[in-house]
Formats: C-alpha cells, structure tokens, sequence
C-alpha cells in the first residue's frame, strides 16, 4: 500500500532544498515534491497523512556505539549522577537491596566519573571493600577505558600483587599492593571476564536498546566492537527476531573467522537486519582518563604522554588483513599520536581508500593529519559531544589552546573529508539532537566556548547522522538521504532544527521513527 506524508518540511539531505511531501511503498521511496505532485499518486488505497507542518529528516545513522554494551547497562548501577563517594556507596547498597542480590552474585556499576566527583579520586578497593566485602564488585567509568575492582571481584579472577600489567595496559599497585584500579587493555580483558547476565535478561535489554535508539530517530546502529564472548549473545539475538532496525558489527582481528563462520549469511550483507562489514582496533585511550596517546606531555607532566595499545607491527597486520579480505578498519584513536600511527600504517600498505577506514573519535587529530586523511581516504567520526561532557576537563588536561583544537569538524570540512558524528553509547545516550547542538554550539559545562574556529552549521552537522554517515557504511546507495528508490527510513521531528535557534534544537522532539516504512517509535508523551 502507497503510503503519501504531506504538509511537512522535509530536508531531503541530498540537498538544502525542502519539500513537502513524500510517497513511499514496500519500504521504498517512490517519490518526494511538493504536495500537489506528490497528491497526484494517491490511488482509492493509498494512506494519505497531514504532517501538519512537522519536519521529515532521513533516519539518523549511528556511525559508532555499542548496541551490546547500551543492553547490558539497562541491567547495571547508574552512577552517573553520583557527586561522590557516599553517593555510589548509597547507588550500589540501594541496587543490591531492590534486585535482591545474593552473596557471590557480581554487581556490575558504570558510568561514574572522577573528574565530577568531590573526591577528584577513583572509588577504589579500599573504599569498595567497607561495603561490598559479599559481592564481587566492578565499577567502569564513564570513558569505558578505566575502572575498579574489589577484592572479592579481584580473587575470583586470579589477579593478585604478582599480576603483571599487559601490553596497553596498568594494574595499578601502590607499594607493592593492589589498588583495584586498572587502565585500557588490563581493564577490558578482565572486564571480559565478568559472567554475563542470562540469555533471558540480555534479549530483554537488548529489545530496551533498540527502543531507546529508536526514541532518538536512529534506524542504523552500529556495534563497534564485538569480541568472541559476544558469539552466543548474537546467535540468540538473531534467533529471537528482535531485530527491527539495522546492526553493523565490527569483530576484532582474534574473532573476525569465528564471526565469518557463524554468521556466514551476516558476512558483508544483512540477514535478519544484522551484517559485519570490518574489524575494529583500539590504538589508545581517553583524553578525560589521561590514556589517550599524545604527542605532547599532558598539562602538569614533564614527560607523560599516554601510551598506545598496540604495538606498530599489530597496527599493520590489522589493515592488511581487513585490505586483503575487503574489508573496512575502525580504529579507535583519540590521541594525536594515535591518529598519526594509525595514519602512518594506513599510508605505509597504500591503496587503501577503497576500504574506506575511519578513525573513530579523532579527537585530538592535527591539521597536519586532516590532510594525510584526505589524500588516503579517511573517515574521521568525531564525539564532538565531548566539547560539552569532558571540555573543562580537557583544558585541565590539556591548556585552553590544545583543549580548543578537540573535535576539529571545520578543519576538515575546510580539507574536504567526509566526516561522520557519534555518541560512543553508552559513555553517552545516542541523542543525535544534542551532538548536533554540541557541534554548532561548541560549549563546555562550564559555558566557555572551545574552539569557535571549529563550529560548523546545523546543515553540515545533519550531514554527520545522515549521508554521510550512509557514505561510511557504503550504503549511500539506499541510506542517508530522502530520494527515489532509497530506504523508507525517517525521523519526524516536531521542530525544523535549521530554522529554530541554536539552543532550541535540545528541546526539539521526535515524534516518530519509520524504518523500511514501518513506524517503529511512536512518541507517546506529546
């Protein structure tokens, strides 16, 4: 059945033109004009719709988060409104108390911050343990690149004062003795190793995630790093059919084959709305965490940079691997070290721009680096929302003059690279709105303006949620834009976010969300 919206204002994106309606049909778009032409298709059984003056984008994409991780923390403490300590103790005791928690169980927290936190300290074991001494405990920080664990958690997993630190990562010992503390590598791989929740809790949270995605008008969502112990987790996922918007998966090198055997019919291509198009790699860690790799010491340090993850030789194999197999790289940098190594292995294999590699974050890339990508056919993807997050902490961490350069949109608009803008879900919700706001906008908690020479407008920031984040995934054919023959894939909005004012597009709702030409969300508080 032809399906036509009318009276609306629909920025097409393929374009700055706005039209007014759209017909559409077995999730097709069949044609978009103004409301007479567009009228003149209907038919005795076409479902004719007054938009009444409503704005129609094209289905945001998410061009990076961590669909999974999104799930699992639906079934974790929130700490993310902690001030301080007394406060997370009173989370974690609350949480145990309500989901009646057993002796041994783990209680898994995330998303406190000690950059916000009276203490200006990380909650470590010596405080876990006066509260936590029955339950094996770990607590992740916001960036999802540090966290802590308590004694009870640290004896399950074997680690103790013998325990040596990984390559691209820290156990943190003070006097010989564990902290609970750990950084990058050492956090993940333990964190790894933390029992899942059940088959039964995770679908259930998983089918929370894809509505809360959807309640932010994403159709496209991606899972931007998947290691092995996420196999059974998707064999049940597609299994369950609760797949209704599009997942990209992203393995890492160690589980890519087991990946391609599994999910043979996902491989490159969707079955049940799911495919894997590339492998990911993480080069570094997080400026607000003091991990990620720069070039220049931190602010307050003679000689400490961060450090890299991975070793140069490993870098290489990755993209060789994903070159030979045709297969795109993520790679997680936000360091400017770990964009010019990452750039640097990517220039040293050459011919790589058919594979279109993208440097998730990109956050403390240089101009200089701006313009390598460009020649090789990068994709930077930045957390601009981290202007707004972490920018007082980034001057802290870095002075007003390097903090100013985070996220450099402009520059690369000025270079000419497609660009694309994400949320990192979970570190922050998938509220495309307010990455846009944060993009135009440019302004910390604390309302100083970081780097007004890297504004963009709402235009191009539209662009990084919607073509060219199509272009990212290589769908640019059937995503990203409304026109004949693409994917029936809208966002509604009930403001025009380029006609209202800037601070005005966090107050902007969606009203719905149509995938394939389903409505999927429908806003029920309006």
């Amino acid at each position: 059945m032809k399906i036509i919206l009318y009276n609306a204002n629909i920025i097409t994106m393929k374009d700055k033109s706005i039209k007014q309606a759209v017909c559409y049909e077995s999730g097709k778009i069949l044609k978009v004009g103004n409301n007479e032409e567009i009228l003149n298709l209907k038919d005795n059984k076409t479902n004719v719709i007054d938009m009444k003056g409503n704005t129609i984008l094209p289905g945001f994409i998410d061009p990076h988060s961590h669909f999974t991780a999104v799930a699992n923390g639906m079934l974790q403490v929130d700490l993310e409104n902690c001030r301080n300590f007394k406060e997370i103790e009173k989370k974690i005791k609350e949480y145990i108390k309500e989901n009646n928690i057993k002796n041994g169980e783990w209680v898994i927290a995330k998303g406190y911050d000690n950059n916000v936190l009276e203490e200006l300290e990380h909650p470590k074991l010596d405080f876990l343990d006066t509260f936590t001494k029955d339950y094996p405990v770990v607590l992740q920080h916001k960036s999802g690149h540090v966290g802590v664990f308590n004694s009870k958690a640290l004896k399950i997993l074997n680690i103790d004062e013998n325990t040596e630190s990984p390559q691209g990562g820290v156990i943190e010992k003070v006097n010989g003795k564990l902290t609970g503390y750990m950084e990058e590598n050492a956090f993940v791989n333990y964190l790894k190793k933390v029992p899942m929740p059940s088959i039964e809790k995770i679908l259930n949270s998983y089918q929370k995630a894809q509505k809360e995605y959807l309640s932010y008008g994403i159709t496209t969502v991606q899972e931007g790093y998947m290691s092995k112990e996420l196999i059974n987790l998707y064999e049940a996922l597609l299994s369950s059919n609760i797949l209704k918007i599009d997942l990209i998966g992203y393995p890492d090198l160690e589980s890519i084959e087991k990946y391609k055997e599994k999910f043979s019919k996902s491989y490159k291509k969707y079955d049940r709305n799911f495919k894997i198009l590339g492998i990911k790699m993480i080069l570094d860690g997080s400026p607000q965490g003091r991990t990620a790799w720069m070039k220049e010491p931190y602010l307050g340090e003679k000689e400490y940079k961060g450090y890299p993850n991975m070793r140069h030789e490993d870098v290489i194999k990755n993209i060789e691997y994903a070159k030979n197999n045709n297969l795109q790289v993520l790679a997680h940098c936000n360091g400017d070290a770990a964009a010019e190594e990452y750039i640097k292995a990517l220039d040293e294999i050459k011919d790589v721009s058919k594979i279109r590699p993208v440097i998730i974050h990109a956050q403390l890339i240089d101009k200089k680096e701006i313009k390598s990508a460009k020649k090789l056919g990068i994709i930077p993807s930045f957390f601009v929302a981290h202007v707004y997050y972490w920018g007082d902490t980034h001057i802290k961490n870095f002075g007003i003059e390097r903090a100013s350069k985070i996220s450099p949109l402009k520059s690369a608009i000025d270079e000419g690279l497609i660009y694309t803008i994400h949320q990192d879900s979970p570190i922050i919700k998938p509220n495309m709105l307010e990455s846009i706001w944060c993009a135009v906008k440019r302004e910390t908690k604390n309302k100083v303006v970081l780097g007004k020479d890297e504004k963009i407008t709402v235009y191009e920031a539209l662009k990084g949620v919607t073509i060219n984040a199509a272009y990212q995934y290589f769908e640019e054919n059937i995503k990203g834009s409304i026109e004949e023959n693409k994917n029936a894939d809208f966002v509604i909005l009930d403001k025009n976010p380029l006609e209202v004012n800037v601070d005005e597009i966090l107050n902007i709702k969606v009203l719905e969300t149509i995938k394939n030409g389903i409505i999927l969300y429908k806003n029920n508080d309006l």
